[in-house]
């Protein structure tokens, strides 16, 4: 498996090639088509997952049986640590949004090297906090008009997604359905806004992603 995903990955930042060989000689890689389901909430696991390549959604519902999409992640980035950590069943379901690529790795492999070395605990509380305050950021905008919900939803997947192309950071041009679930709002009001952005320049759109020149500016329309 090419293991040029290993440099996208947090996770892994820092540690020597002494350390990584060893804690993936069990990982097993796997190609799903999109829209497919990964993990199920309250499914008992006994790996976690590494997105060598495309993206996932992770989702859970509301009171009123209405999807809520938590998180979008791309390549590089884990899921199912949680279970894995605490023994308990997933909290969450895990979707395909595009063909992706999935390496698991033994929950026992994951934790011994949690254990062993404690560069990799630091990773992964890096990476924990950083969720939480995204999603801590998302939960104050919740009653705001939708322009600022739809700037942070953008700028969400800007911090975990954005890649730097000639004309700004690039974001996967997710279906508006996705995009309306992250935001909270409805699909009609999340076309509009998007069209709204893109007239004032402060976005562009083509068939894979949405372009943002301007970070700054864009934060500005979040009142």
């Amino acid at each position: 498996m090419d293991d040029s995903w290993i440099r996208h990955a947090p996770f892994f930042e820092g540690l020597s090639e002494e350390v990584i060989g060893p804690a993936l000689i069990h990982l097993v890689s796997r190609t799903h088509p999109s829209n497919q389901v990964i993990l199920l909430e309250n499914d008992w696991g006994g790996s976690v997952y590494f997105i060598v390549d495309g993206y996932v959604k992770i989702r859970t519902y509301n009171l009123e049986g209405r999807e809520v999409t938590l998180n979008i992640l791309g390549k590089g980035e884990l899921f199912g640590e949680m279970a894995a950590l605490d023994e308990v069943p997933r909290s969450t379901d895990v979707i395909t949004l595009t063909p992706t690529v999935i390496g698991s790795m033994p929950s026992q492999d994951f934790v011994t090297l949690l254990h062993t070395e404690p560069l990799a605990g630091v990773r992964l509380s890096q990476l924990m906090a950083r969720r939480l305050r995204q999603v801590n950021r998302r939960l104050r905008l919740r009653e705001s008009d939708s322009q600022s919900r739809v700037a942070d939803t953008l700028l969400f997947l800007a911090e975990g997604q954005g890649k730097q192309g000639t004309s700004g950071t690039e974001i996967p041009n997710l279906p508006h359905r996705e995009l309306s679930s992250l935001s909270g709002l409805a699909r009609e009001t999340v076309t509009r806004v998007l069209t709204r952005l893109e007239k004032k320049g402060l976005i562009k759109r083509d068939h894979d992603f949405i372009c943002i020149p301007n970070i700054s500016a864009l934060e500005k329309m979040i009142v």
